[in-house]
């Protein structure tokens, strides 16, 4: 019996934030849409609470409002951030950023599920886009004519533009025969939300302590989302401790610094996986968001570069339709691929070379963190250069 097949402009492989959000950006458009996202509908209609606060600059809040996805997020949720800061081992020095009275704030803390779900209600509105969730691909061919994906329940969607959004170990990346850099240490983060009794006064911590990095990232009222990294073995160890002893174990890990910690939600564990694809074009598809480059979550940029990255190449396919051009021709793709690559390739190289700075334990190392930290503090445009890529205005 012969499959049919169903006809699209775009198809996007995956129903994350970075898939949503290029897929938002061409509503309106002439071009029909489909994202193929494995998890089943209510995973994308009400996610669950994966315990990760995303926080956004600038910049990327004024996204989500062009994209009119601000709009759909309490305003009581957003947690805003005024200061970061880096602490060094048993140092009580700190190295601070903030605004510098050039806006409000660094940036604000919402959560990952809050964001998902505002995006995937704006999809859910346009005529042109069309989500098949529950689905998976078993099979991708692309040829100068156009690209073919292949479900696993034998449809088959035809577009002139693929677009890989699924995840950092992306299989639609290695059907495409790109490769990637992958760097796996053995760590995972555990997240967990906390109460505590001390205010903390908006900042945002993150501290390299000996073994471990432990982020403190500021909620609304006397709430944090602590970020736990060391290595797989003790992170699992410490997210079997029942609540109350994983309070405790939170609080002793932050010295106290704000009170005794009890646990609101959580704790959810991710293995720490880092990637960097070798391309982000091949013939009639393009890669974003983790497909693309999967960052070290130490600098909290990988969610602001994957929907930047996703609305950039979502501008471009736009414009090309507008003139009548080609949406996944070569020009077009390498272009987007040149501007990302740009955007994305110092800041990861840069967080690599940081994250392996500060989380070597020899003295050599320690020596040079406290040196780096200080010699921050000393130089303004250091400083002021850090608050900037922070704030990403």
């Amino acid at each position: 019996m012969r499959v049919l097949e169903t006809r699209f402009d775009v198809v996007v492989v995956g129903g994350g934030p970075a898939g949503l959000a290029f897929s938002l950006a061409l509503a309106g458009s002439s071009l029909r849409v489909a994202i193929v996202e494995r998890q089943p509908l209510a995973a994308l209609t009400d996610p669950i609470d994966d315990g990760r606060e995303i926080a956004l600059t600038h910049r990327s809040r004024a996204t989500l409002e062009r994209l009119g996805a601000w709009a759909r997020i309490d305003p009581a949720s957003v947690s805003p951030m005024l200061e970061a800061r880096v602490l060094n081992g048993t140092s009580t020095f700190a190295l601070s950023f903030a605004s510098d009275g050039r806006a409000d704030r660094l940036g604000q803390l919402v959560a990952n599920r809050r964001i998902r779900r505002a995006l995937y209600q704006g999809v859910a509105e346009a005529p042109n886009l069309r989500v098949i969730a529950g689905a998976s691909v078993v099979d991708i061919a692309a040829d100068a004519a156009g690209a073919t994906v292949t479900l696993g329940d034998g449809r088959r969607l035809g577009a002139r533009l693929l677009v890989a959004a699924d995840a950092r170990l992306s299989t639609t990346r290695e059907r495409l025969g790109i490769g990637a850099q992958v760097l796996r240490p053995d760590q995972s983060l555990l997240v967990a939300r906390v109460a505590h009794p001390r205010d903390h006064g908006n900042a945002a911590t993150e501290w390299f302590g000996h073994g471990q990095s432990i982020a403190m990232l500021p909620l609304v009222g006397r709430r944090s989302s602590a970020v736990l990294t060391m290595t797989t073995a003790e992170i699992t160890r410490i997210a079997a401790l029942p609540a109350a002893a994983l309070g405790a174990e939170l609080t002793r890990r932050y010295e106290g610094r704000l009170g005794a910690m009890t646990v609101e939600e959580g704790p959810h564990v991710y293995p720490l996986v880092v990637s960097y694809a070798h391309h982000f074009a091949a013939t009639r598809a393009g890669l974003i968001g983790d497909a693309a480059v999967g960052m070290h979550p130490v600098t909290a940029h990988g969610f602001n570069l994957g929907l930047q990255g996703a609305t950039a190449l979502a501008a471009l396919v736009g414009d090309a339709a507008r003139r009548d051009g080609d949406i996944g021709g070569s020009i077009l793709l390498r272009r987007d691929e040149a501007a990302h690559r740009l955007a994305t390739g110092p800041l990861y190289a840069a967080t690599n070379a940081i994250v392996g700075l500060y989380m070597q334990e020899g003295p050599v190392a320690r020596l040079a963190r406290f040196a780096t930290l200080r010699a921050g503090a000393r130089l303004p445009f250091v400083r002021r250069a850090v608050a900037d890529l922070l704030m990403q205005r």
